[in-house]
């Protein structure tokens, strides 16, 4: 409740600031192509009918006995099944329970602008199938590839990534995804196969160099743990990225700021809405 509450007083201090500086244009793209793993609950169909067994009488006969056909060996035999059941269950459970169910990662790389950059960026916004899993890691893989060509143009990067269940890992995608959302106005957005944009005129500032891509994306499995970041740290957290496949793909989110041509953030901007950059 405390973490809760904390992010929603930073998520108002973010907005707040925002405003200050004057928000420059934004466009998000992504969605979650989340299936439950239980199945639906079937509809019962009619029972089935088997026929009557015909009645069995046995015939008399002689009864043989053999030495040591009873006594405690089935008994014996019964407890060691059971024990090796037990086992079984419990060996599995432990590795669930180890290994890491699902994780959530956001990458934040800042680059000098570009307006081809921008302009690729949109056009994989609005020719990308957001509402399902293949359509997103097909959008995921062309997003990286843009920003790969655009290594040299790094300058800042932030990563961070949790750990948890799916429905937590979910959570935590849609409170990164909020907060990416509160540091620009939006101009553009496809979500779930729905199109949103908006009227906006660019403001042209001097000093504005750079450009904020945010990737966010939710995956069963692991992604890599934070830790110090340079050039090719950050690099390899976008080759993992890549990496996820419609299989593992739960959710995944790009928003990138300025997004209409013509604008940058200042580096004032740029630091003061995302403090957390480190100078690659």
């Amino acid at each position: 409740m405390l973490r809760g509450v904390k992010a929603l007083r930073a998520l108002g201090l973010l907005l707040l600031l925002g405003l200050a500086l004057g928000q420059k244009s934004g466009g998000g793209v992504g969605g979650r192509p989340y299936v439950p793993s239980t199945p639906p609950p079937m509809s019962p169909g009619p029972a089935p009918v088997y026929p009557t067994p015909a009645p069995y009488y046995p015939v008399p006969g002689p009864v043989y006995v053999y030495p040591g056909g009873g006594g405690a060996a089935p008994v014996l035999v019964f407890f060691g099944l059971a024990l090796v059941a037990f086992l079984m269950v419990r060996g599995l459970s432990r590795a669930g329970e180890e290994g890491p169910r699902a994780s959530v990662g956001r990458l934040r790389l800042a680059l000098l602008l570009s307006p081809g950059v921008q302009r690729a960026l949109r056009r994989l916004a609005e020719e990308a199938d957001t509402t399902t899993a293949k359509g997103l890691a097909d959008l995921l893989d062309e997003v990286a590839l843009v920003l790969l060509r655009e290594a040299p143009a790094w300058r800042f990067a932030s990563y961070e990534a949790r750990e948890g269940t799916e429905e937590e890992v979910l959570g935590q995608f849609d409170a990164w995804m909020l907060e990416d959302r509160s540091t620009y106005r939006e101009t553009f957005r496809h979500f779930e196969g729905k199109k949103v944009e908006a009227a906006y005129t660019p403001k042209v500032e001097p000093g504005g160099r750079y450009l904020v891509a945010s990737l966010i994306l939710a995956v069963r499995g692991s992604l890599p743990p934070e830790g110090p970041l340079n050039r090719e740290k950050a690099r390899e957290a976008l080759l993992a990225f890549a990496a996820s496949t419609p299989f593992t793909l739960l959710a995944f989110h790009l928003a990138w700021t300025p997004e209409k041509e013509g604008e940058g953030l200042t580096e004032e901007e740029l630091l003061a809405l995302y403090p957390n950059l480190e100078k690659l």
